[in-house]
């Protein structure tokens, strides 16, 4: 499945992207330390609907997530449950090698279909990608992996961003969906950079809906930044997602920052 990228910034933007794969939103942040928030400009629409049949979903403030108190879990240990939690995932020490799930546990045909990232201090969009829509074929010879996972290619200055605003659209299905949850963790090598906590709440069944995260990052140490640039795609993330806290989506993603593939 292809997607189509349009970037909007220009040689001075802090950072210059490239990425291949599938729209994946879990995987919006740069790969340093800090706190997630949810912009409030959120709203939830039926997809096949006039465009009078709106509803508001409301989204509660993220967090940054902790581990505190969280027993320590292995990959091994949760792709022997039959079901995962957030706990479980709060308590993993390293990235996955595996998928904790498969593409057959979203029954909520959650499908995200645009995302954008954009510099909130000066309100530059640094990048934009959308899923194009389905046209002919049968829905059932799409790759069912396909968008699990993203390769992001930033330049250094990307890391020294302070806000960073990420606005994803998704839709549902015919499903009502509760407690909508992700939870998304950053790796560099195997240290544990960052874990964001982002509650969606209720989306209403056959609904397209908009949200924006805000991330706030304070200053990474020079030495952390030129390790993250001098050794590519060794900063990982995973991007679980929950409905009544039960994993029904897992996303991965890899990023450089040396600004080259």
């Amino acid at each position: 499945m292809s997607y189509s990228c349009t970037s909007t910034g220009n040689s001075q933007d802090p950072s210059s992207s490239k990425k291949s794969g599938g729209v994946n939103p879990g995987s919006c942040s740069n790969g340093v330390t800090g706190k997630g928030k949810t912009r409030h400009s959120i709203r939830g629409s039926k997809a096949s609907s006039s465009p009078d049949l709106t509803a508001a979903m409301k989204v509660k403030k993220g967090c940054n997530a902790t581990d505190v108190g969280v027993p320590v879990t292995t990959e091994e240990e949760l792709l022997a449950n039959k079901t995962i939690s957030p706990e479980d995932v709060l308590g993993l020490q390293k990235i996955t090698e595996n998928y904790l799930c498969g593409p057959e546990d979203n029954v909520y045909s959650i499908d995200f279909t645009r995302f954008k990232i954009r510099d909130m201090e000066t309100g530059t969009v640094l990048f934009e990608i959308t899923k194009p829509p389905i046209t002919g074929g049968d829905k059932r010879d799409i790759d069912p992996n396909a968008g699990r996972f993203v390769r992001y290619q930033f330049t250094p200055a990307f890391l020294r961003l302070r806000q960073v605003g990420a606005t994803v659209e998704f839709t549902v299905g015919d499903i009502p969906i509760n407690n909508f949850r992700m939870i998304e963790r950053h790796y560099f090598r195997e240290q544990l950079l960052k874990s964001f906590d982002f509650e969606f709440g209720f989306c209403i069944p056959s609904s397209k809906n908009t949200c924006e995260h805000i991330y706030e990052f304070p200053p990474l140490s020079e030495d952390l930044i030129h390790e993250m640039c001098l050794h590519p795609y060794e900063t990982q993330s995973d991007s679980f997602y929950f409905v009544d806290n039960k994993l029904v989506m897992h996303n991965k993603a890899d990023y450089s920052y040396s600004g080259g593939p």
